[in-house]
């Protein structure tokens, strides 16, 4: 039986004793980073595959075109949290068992340590399983999808946000949510640059299983086309989309990545004002790939 997201609310105190605990063993897991200052979530990657660790001096970093100091880069081997953010509503161009078979993958393929959290969403938000890594609950609560109502998405997402992932911060910082969907939005009341300001906010990484578009890319006033946003949300975050009919090999890449290739990275900003958005850029030297958001919404130090 499902639940909506808002009832874990309830169990916020308790999350929070195991925060402080999280926390603890962050610090343990990233040995002698100094993390003061604006913290980035960081993907990097060599392009001869080589395992040699990548340094600061591989990297340049901009704060609205103004160089800046890193002050550390370290690697981040801590477990990950994963929130599967899966598309319910009616007119999702696919079948309930094409999306519990994509879902599925993230189980074959985590880290030890790792847990995910599965919602599903149409025009609420809802529980489909709580934080695990067993592959069986998982298979079992799957048989709760449905294809129903329209596609509030952004709602979902800024629940997934505060009610999921908050709660775990500051002590985890390896978080993650992967959107299964199509990327249309219909009806939600946050709006697109809200819940992209947040997800960087807090320094979310979005990874998404990209179904085709159910439009067929027909214009929209208010907001971007359902590729865009997948493209927007996946970009500015520092993740990747990927086709949904890539599951298997999507899942492996996503969980691999998480794993061996996420660092931290930390600054003191210089020259810039916290009180607007900051583009970032953060580049690496040659045969050195980065990803990381795109920006500092405002006020983050």
């Amino acid at each position: 039986m499902t639940r909506p997201i808002r009832f874990i609310a309830a169990i916020a105190g308790l999350m929070l004793i195991t925060t402080v605990l999280a926390g603890a063993q962050s610090r343990r897991n990233v040995k002698g980073a100094d993390l003061e200052g604006s913290i980035l979530s960081v993907t990097a990657i060599r392009s001869d595959g080589k395992s040699d660790p990548i340094k600061v001096e591989d990297l340049y970093l901009y704060e609205n075109g103004i160089e800046q100091k890193i002050k550390n880069f370290s690697y981040d081997p801590s477990p990950a949290k994963i929130v599967l953010l899966v598309d319910n509503s009616q007119t999702l161009p696919t079948s309930i068992e094409s999306l519990k078979k994509a879902a599925m993958e993230f189980a074959y393929e985590i880290f030890e340590g790792d847990q995910l959290f599965t919602i599903a969403f149409d025009e609420k938000a809802e529980i489909i399983q709580e934080w695990t890594d067993d592959a069986k609950k998982m298979e079992a609560s799957f048989a709760t999808f449905r294809k129903k109502g329209n596609p509030y998405l952004f709602d979902a997402l800024s629940a997934s946000v505060s009610e999921v992932l908050l709660p775990l911060m500051p002590g985890t910082r390896k978080t993650a949510v992967v959107i299964i969907s199509d990327g249309l939005d219909r009806g939600s009341k946050m709006g697109f640059d809200k819940i992209l300001g947040e997800l960087q906010n807090q320094n979310i990484t979005v990874y998404a299983l990209q179904i085709p578009d159910r439009t067929g890319g027909a214009y929209r006033r208010d907001q971007p086309k359902p590729t865009a946003i997948i493209q927007q949300l996946t970009e500015a975050t520092g993740g990747r989309a990927f086709s949904f009919d890539e599951a298997q090999s999507a899942a492996k890449a996503i969980c691999d990545e998480l794993r061996r290739n996420r660092y931290l990275l930390s600054y003191i900003p210089a020259n810039t004002s916290t009180y607007d958005a900051r583009k970032l850029l953060l580049i690496g030297e040659e045969g050195v790939t980065i990803r990381t958001k795109s920006a500092q919404p405002p006020n983050i130090k």
